[in-house]
């Protein structure tokens, strides 16, 4: 702990854009470690595996981690608001261990009873990201390091399925323990990041002047915050809901939707998704240049609008014959990483900056990820039970029409009114200051 203590001494006084890019690298490195323990089962196919009630076992094995994880974040809406920092560390370390413990018995207990323990190691895992982004809300850099960290969750994805196939293909493991080895291959590297956040100082005034102070919330600003905000609230996660159920289609089943367009190469979802993560990363990253919190948010609506046109478009528009598979999968996925990775990032951030709320982003981020997590398990159960002949090609470019209207629609709704909120506010604050000024 001396140890600990002198190094964040040491930290505190790095010049701050140091102090950001730790924090950043710290962040992107913890949650790309977390994601070898969530989505490594994703690089398995479990080929002629019997179906369980006619849903095939894969399926069944990603319903169950989703709805562990959509369990999390329900329980993360009070968890993480509620959150004390000096708890944080070990919370990362104790629920990512019970994940690891789930995918060892994973590797032990026999089909299909070992679909249970998908479901167990989901259950603790949802919490990680609350945990991770709290080390970096309420500062002036936060767009930057939330940019790096969440990216992560576009490059863990191409990373860990590209070492899930190597360790299957090349050092013949079987399906059942790769997800355990390839968590196993993480242990050291999520240590080293976890204590990396730990000497990341916490906001100074500078950061509380621009930002806003961010602060535990009980039950009573929890719903407070739900009261001033819902109308846009209530589209913003509309929008999320159909983003996350594509997201996370692409992200459990991008092994058959590769396959479905005859590409089988493992090496390919390491590069696409690393190019996506560039080009996301340097379009966020720049919003760091608008201080305005207002015009800033305003932009988000915009960029994420744009994602999902790109996404909607391009899957409009797909035709084989003049369009590469690799072309359109790293168009598809960067119009939704464009649109999916602001809300995880700097959307909430920069609302709450910008209406000035006590409170902070754990809260409504969890709101929106628990019913996005919601909609991906009911998706999952329509398309084995209704559309069990439709392949996750055709499904995933279906789905991208849906991100294109509906997405599209709530997006600009939830900018007219964000933009008509703060024009009230701004109209309240100059009569409680010219009642101020006459009394």
């Amino acid at each position: 702990m001396k140890l600990l203590e002198h190094a964040r001494k040491k930290v505190a006084g790095w010049p701050y854009g140091g102090v950001s890019v730790l924090a950043a690298l710290a962040a992107f490195g913890c949650y790309t470690s977390m994601y070898a323990f969530r989505k490594a089962i994703s690089a398995a196919t479990f080929e002629g595996q019997q179906e369980l009630w006619q849903v095939d076992y894969k399926v069944w094995l990603v319903i169950a981690q989703v709805i562990g994880y959509t369990i999390s974040k329900f329980y993360g809406i009070r968890f993480v608001s509620e959150l004390v920092s000096r708890r944080r560390a070990v919370s990362i370390l104790v629920l990512i261990g019970i994940a690891w413990f789930a995918l060892l018995a994973f590797a032990v207990v026999p089909a299909p009873w070992n679909i249970l323990l998908l479901f167990m190691n989901g259950l603790p895992l949802g919490m990680i990201w609350g945990l991770v982004f709290s080390y970096l809300e309420g500062r002036r850099s936060t767009e930057f390091m939330a940019a790096v960290m969440a990216v992560s969750m576009v490059f863990a994805s191409g990373l860990v399925k590209t070492v899930g196939r190597a360790l299957i293909s090349t050092f013949q493991v079987t399906e059942y323990w790769m997800p355990f080895l390839t968590g196993l291959l993480f242990v050291l590297p999520l240590l080293l990041f976890v204590a990396c956040l730990e000497l990341v100082p916490p906001p100074d005034e500078q950061d509380i002047k621009l930002r806003s102070q961010r602060s535990a919330m009980n039950a009573g600003s929890r719903i407070k915050m739900l009261r001033d905000f819902f109308p846009g609230l209530g589209l913003t996660v509309a929008a999320y809901l159909v983003l996350t159920v594509m997201r996370d289609i692409r992200d459990n089943f991008e092994v058959e939707i590769w396959a479905g367009m005859g590409v089988v190469a493992s090496v390919i979802y390491a590069k696409v998704d690393s190019l996506i993560a560039l080009l996301v990363l340097i379009l966020m990253s720049l919003l760091i240049l608008i201080k305005d919190n207002l015009k800033a948010f305003t932009v988000i609506h915009y960029l994420i609008l744009a994602g999902c046109l790109l996404f909607g478009g391009t899957a409009f528009l797909f035709d084989p014959a003049t369009i590469s598979p690799v072309s359109w999968m790293t168009a598809t996925g960067l119009g939704l990483y464009m649109a999916y990775i602001p809300y995880n990032a700097i959307f909430f951030e920069r609302m709450i900056a910008s209406f000035r709320v006590r409170g902070n982003v754990g809260f409504v981020m969890y709101i929106a990820d628990a019913m996005g997590y919601l909609g991906s398990v009911i998706m999952l159960l329509v398309k084995e039970l209704v559309g069990a002949e439709m392949n996750w090609s055709d499904f995933f470019r279906e789905g991208g029409l849906v991100v294109g209207l509906f997405g599209s629609g709530c997006v600009i709704t939830s900018l007219c009114w964000f933009r008509y909120k703060a024009f009230l506010v701004n109209k309240e604050n100059e009569l409680f200051s010219t009642i101020r000024k006459t009394i």
